[in-house]
């Protein structure tokens, strides 16, 4: 396989791979100047006088002022946030989905706690970190060594001023730097962990830069770190190891660096490599109708993110940006915006990192909202504030109280869409209003990702509901990367999404934690959509078709269909929210905690499963699967009803004999409704007394 890759590269990437392996060897070999931390003179030599003074976000200039904001607007917030930040000063660390970690007395930034592995500490090119039986699952000891909690110190520091904080920093920020020597070790072995360090330390030294705590020696030998850690960012860039948000994050520490710190002589070639590398990949990464070019919710929020603190960064700092970023990151937050929840959560397609650029705030993984805030702000846009709520602890951070003033100011407007579909990046949002009881549908009919799909999952044809406000059925998220191969396995299979499996075969075969040995292909073939319905049909691979008729206001109808000759035991899949309380009620299937209600008709039967749902990175709760297990062969056809509670109606469906047709009769006891399907010919009837309303669908 690494013949075939040699064979197939272009001449600069066997340049770029050459330069960095040799550079690699040389550190190893003792021969680089960038193996240790250079001494105060020959440092004096890289540094100079300042070129201009830098700007850091606006939330800086007035410390007082937002502090006394935030712990007004938010008291419940800033309450947990201290409570977290004197866990930390105990020794107690949340990372991911994990609570109360413990890593030693003293800290011991080499182990990992869960699985008990502790790495060695050689050079950072020699470690193996995807073998679990080495590096237990790297990315625990990862979280810990980004450094991300020094915010929450931070702002612990300024809402109390004690200095309890500003100390467990400093004496931190010492130990990791005696414990960490320059390429040794895995907190150098992957340079996006080096540049997420890097941007939590300049955050830290914005929050602590009036503490007696960080002495001038501690805060000369931080900035010799951050000067290798800039050259390490230069020189093993992710061009070709992994350019998606590796890459792009990497080029964001760069453009920190090289925008905070303009002492350094080569701070303006780090400002200009980072930010001409996250202009070159925004046509990359970002597709033309906005989807994040890996098919995963968690790096599209990633991305965003990347590139608002880009933009944030160069205003304060005056930098002129091509029109290109701001493009970009509008269509980013308007699929963002759509594919938001009614109750404000977003689903997790693809693999869910449980990390994120600043810890800022104490919301869910899965709440996206403060991103959306920051959009509202950066482009004056009432729909993304509408969405967005009042989740906006992040925007005060970043924008101080004028900011949040501005934002304030905005009057909030429902978005002009609710049904959308992202044709390129294959998703379809089925959605029947804007408010907190409104109808949910998310529908997966596009790539199967991007590169070696490594965050991509296999849910074609998958969907996500949520009914009457509550999010029910769900892709149950990722869990873990290498901390277990058969979990990593299960979560992102078939069997895990709310998709249609036959014989128990994955849609796409996994070839290890990162690669896939089978990718599925999804083809979409129509939709519609108006005031009064959506209608979405797409294929997989030449063997599964499943199309969506959305009764706006009541109910989704899904067929599967198989198109293949051979016989085959087919598989529905519902997953359902942890909170949920599924049951089989005389051959429905009911949640008692939502009222919703789905019945499926084919000549199959009912499974129930005890599964899980991983609402982070690292965490996972027990949770109900269900599948309608069938025969299947070519032509045939399983209908799912599902149907959301309502005052008014107590659904039942059933299936009445009709020839050439599959016809099901819908009674809600004031309304009667009958739907007829035959091939791609649909007909749904309503009666109401003497009233009849219709929907036909043809080809």
């Amino acid at each position: 396989m690494k013949l075939q890759k040699l064979k197939n590269a272009s001449l600069h990437e066997l340049r770029v791979r050459a330069a960095q392996q040799i550079s690699a060897f040389s550190e190893r070999r003792g021969w680089s100047s960038l193996i240790k931390l250079p001494s105060d003179e020959s440092f004096s030599s890289l540094t100079g006088a300042s070129r201009s003074e830098p700007r850091f976000f606006a939330g800086f200039q007035s410390p007082e002022k937002t502090a006394r904001t935030f712990k007004s607007r938010w008291p419940e917030s800033a309450r947990k946030l201290i409570e977290k930040a004197d866990r930390i000063v105990a020794g107690k660390f949340d990372l991911l989905g994990l609570k109360d970690l413990s890593f030693g007395d003293p800290i011991d930034w080499h182990f990992e706690p869960v699985s008990g592995k502790r790495i060695p500490l050689r050079h950072w090119s020699k470690l193996d970190y995807l073998d679990v039986e080495i590096a237990g699952d790297k990315k625990i000891i990862w979280e810990l060594n980004r450094h991300q909690y020094f915010q929450t110190l931070g702002q612990a520091y300024w809402l109390t001023g004690d200095e309890r904080y500003a100390r467990t920093f400093a004496a931190h920020l010492e130990a990791w730097m005696d414990a960490n020597p320059p390429k040794l070790g895995i907190n150098w072995a992957s340079s996006l962990e080096v540049a997420f360090r890097s941007i939590a330390w300049l955050w830290a030294f914005h929050f602590f830069k009036s503490s007696t705590s960080l002495s001038t020696e501690t805060l000369n030998r931080a900035w010799k770190f951050l000067y290798l850690s800039a050259r390490h960012l230069e020189s093993y860039l992710s061009i070709y190891f992994s350019p998606n948000t590796h890459l792009t994050g990497e080029a964001l520490g760069l453009f920190y660096i090289g925008t905070m710190m303009p002492e350094f002589k080569e701070a303006k070639r780090w400002q200009e490599l980072g930010s001409r590398i996250l202009v070159e990949q925004l046509p990359i990464h970002v597709k033309s109708d906005g989807v994040y070019f890996e098919q995963s919710s968690y790096y599209h929020r990633y991305t965003t993110d990347f590139y608002l603190h880009f933009l944030l960064l160069a205003r304060a700092n005056q930098l002129a940006l091509p029109r290109q970023v701001e493009e970009a990151l509008v269509l980013l937050l308007d699929h963002l915006m759509y594919i938001t929840r009614p109750d404000g959560t977003t689903p997790f397609f693809g693999d869910d990192d449980g990390g994120r650029l600043a810890m800022l705030d104490v919301r869910d993984a899965n709440d996206f909202r403060g991103t959306l805030a920051i959009g509202a702000l950066a482009f004056n846009r009432a729909d993304y504030k509408f969405v967005a709520g009042d989740a906006a602890e992040e925007l005060l951070w970043l924008t101080g109280t004028d900011g949040w003033d501005q934002f304030d100011a905005i009057v909030a407007k429902e978005p002009a869409q609710t049904s959308v579909p992202f044709f390129e990046g294959g998703y379809f949002v089925m959605r029947d209003g804007w408010t907190s009881q409104s109808n949910y549908l998310l529908f997966d009919c596009g790539p199967h990702g991007s590169l070696n799909c490594g965050h991509a999952h296999a849910d074609a044809l998958a969907i996500d509901v949520a009914a009457n406000g509550r999010t029910v059925l769900v892709d149950p998220g990722t869990y873990t990367y290498t901390g277990s191969k058969e979990d990593r396995n299960w979560f992102r299979s078939s069997q895990a999404h709310n998709t249609l499996t036959l014989d128990d075969v994955s849609s796409s075969i996994p070839g290890g934690p990162f690669s896939w040995q089978t990718k599925a292909t999804c083809r979409l073939r129509k939709w519609i959509t108006n005031d009064r319905f959506d209608y979405v049909a797409g294929e997989r691979d030449g063997v599964h078709e499943r199309s969506i008729l959305f009764l706006k206001g009541n109910y989704w109808i899904v067929r599967d269909k198989i198109l293949s000759t051979n016989e085959h035991r087919g598989d529905v899949w519902f997953h359902f929210e942890s909170p949920a309380v599924p049951f089989l009620d005389d051959n429905a299937l009911r949640d008692a905690e939502s009222g919703l209600g789905i019945w499926c008709f084919g000549d199959g039967h009912w499974v129930e499963e005890d599964r899980w749902i991983s609402h982070c990175y690292g965490q996972k709760t027990p949770a109900k699967a269900y599948a309608f297990s069938v025969l299947l062969k070519d032509g045939d056809e399983v209908f799912s009803f599902i149907m959301p509670p309502s005052d008014e109606t107590a659904w039942r469906v059933k299936e009445i004999p009709v020839e050439d047709k599959r016809s099901f009769v819908i009674d809600g006891g004031k309304t009667q409704d009958l739907v007829m399907i035959r091939d791609d010919e649909w007909q749904w009837v309503r009666s109401v007394g003497d009233k009849k309303i219709c929907v036909e669908l043809t080809g």
